[in-house]
């Protein structure tokens, strides 16, 4: 049996100003869809948030809807702090997950 996986996760513009966060299940087509404005009349197409802060990963949709919905309530400074915490640089992790193709 496959093991589902979702991802709960946090995209910035280039001068870390804005925060978009957002839950899929394949973070590397959506940051694709991100980094190509597959939406273009988004919220995060309009800021060019596009750059890979923080992610999470669950295995029940139901747990990262949750988490979605509790980081998004959240207040900016602590959205700040869940970042700093494993990103202290706020390193763009793009990368991390795509690769260098």
């Amino acid at each position: 049996m496959k093991r589902h996986e979702y991802f709960v996760y946090i995209l910035t513009n280039y001068n870390k100003t804005v925060l978009y966060i957002g839950m899929t299940n394949d973070l590397m087509r959506r940051l694709f869809e991100h980094s190509k404005n597959y939406n273009p009349n988004g919220f995060s197409a309009k800021y060019k948030c596009k750059y890979l802060l923080h992610w999470e990963s669950y295995q029940y949709v139901r747990d990262a809807i949750s988490r979605e919905k509790e980081i998004k309530k959240w207040r900016r400074e602590k959205k700040n702090n869940l970042i700093s915490e494993l990103n202290p640089e706020w390193r763009f992790l793009n990368e991390d997950v795509l690769g260098n193709d």
